[in-house]
């Protein structure tokens, strides 16, 4: 809730200092980015992928957490990281992850 808070006054504070400019052939962009959201979620193909017990484990257990089905959850991690909006915050290196990466750098 303080997130959104700070959000809204940065917005305001922007506009305040005249940062906003009018959007030139603001229909065509309106229909541009109207018809960009429909692709997005237009769910038109299947991929069946096999994973770790473990990983669904807690792909369900984060999806529960969120309130979505899993599947949704996946959906939504693999369209991030494919249009690169994904961001990786922290990386935790354990000794078979390393073990995993040497073996791989071997090959």
């Amino acid at each position: 809730m303080n997130g959104e808070r700070l959000l809204e006054r940065e917005i305001l504070a922007s506009f305040e200092r005249g940062e906003w400019k009018p959007v030139r052939n603001q229909k065509r962009q309106i229909a541009r980015l109207r018809a960009a959201a429909e692709a997005t979620l237009l769910k038109n193909k299947r991929v069946n992928i096999r994973i770790s017990s473990l990983d669904l484990e807690r792909l369900q257990a984060r999806a529960a957490e969120e309130g979505v089905p899993y599947q949704t959850l996946m959906a939504s991690v693999l369209h991030k990281f494919g249009s690169g909006r994904l961001v990786e915050t922290q990386r935790r290196i354990t000794a078979r992850s390393s073990r995993t990466a040497r073996k791989r750098a071997a090959d």
